[in-house]
């Protein structure tokens, strides 16, 4: 089985052919670094009978490879992001490899992909995924929010434990307990926003998965969400969302 790496860490592509080379069956018949490389490489290349891909490399997301050439054979996607990512993985049937790479894992993988290839459909899943993970990745990390003077404040999506409007404004609140004004509105911050970790409550709160405490039963049927920092007001979930926000809730 000939295969190629991409892989813009010296270390771990130097790993993951040692672990390829000690199943007997895989022969490395390229390692490249970049997009841009890999892109060359399967232009005037055959495609070989598997690709390992890391998703992060240095110029760049590895999917916008596949927006700038055609790749035909099987793909084990290497990688070390988040837990939300790797359920993509796994609900569209792609294989994918935790780093540091170890030689089960491989072998799993390999057998995994023998499946697919044997159903054909491993094309069609593969385009699922880059598709899906696009979208989930297109939601904002990371804001720059203007402060006094010239300075601007960089601050995570992750810091966030609630979003609100106060007179007017929009605020976020960190879990440190650190105020921010917003320039987007809450509408906007919804759609930017990774409805995995955010929900909206209301027409007042955006609120964070793991910014709930607790949640009491409230009048009219209503959900009162409890969080971990203290809120103008109570954040509370009409009759009629409370389905969603218990599927939300549920990573359903």
């Amino acid at each position: 089985m000939l295969a190629v790496i991409v892989e813009d860490e010296a270390l771990a592509a130097k790993n993951l052919q040692a672990v390829l080379d000690e199943t007997g069956n895989v022969n490395v018949i390229a390692i490249l670094e970049s997009i841009a490389e890999t892109v060359e490489w399967f232009s005037l290349n055959p495609a070989p009978d598997l690709l390992f891909l890391d998703i992060h490399l240095a110029d760049g997301s590895a999917f916008e490879i596949f927006d700038r050439t055609i790749i035909d054979c099987p793909i084990v996607f290497t990688t070390a992001y988040d837990e939300y990512a790797l359920k993509a993985f796994q609900v569209n049937s792609i294989d994918y490899l935790l780093k540091p790479i170890e030689i089960n894992a491989v072998r799993k993988a390999l057998k995994k992909l023998k499946n697919l290839s044997s159903s054909g459909n491993e094309r069609t899943d593969i385009l699922k995924f880059i598709e899906s993970f696009k979208k989930t990745s297109s939601y904002k990390a990371h804001f720059l929010i203007p402060s006094k003077g010239d300075k601007l404040i960089p601050i995570q999506a992750s810091e966030i434990a609630f979003i609100n409007i106060d007179s007017s404004l929009v605020k976020a609140m960190t879990f440190e307990g650190k105020s921010f004004r917003f320039e987007f509105t809450l509408d906007e911050l919804e759609e930017l926003l990774n409805p995995s970790d955010f929900f909206r409550a209301n027409r007042q709160y955006i609120i964070s998965r793991r910014a709930i405490k607790d949640i009491d039963l409230w009048f009219n049927r209503r959900l009162s969400v409890n969080l971990k920092v203290p809120t103008p007001e109570k954040v509370l979930i009409s009759k009629a969302r409370i389905p969603e926000f218990k599927k939300w809730f549920g990573g359903i």
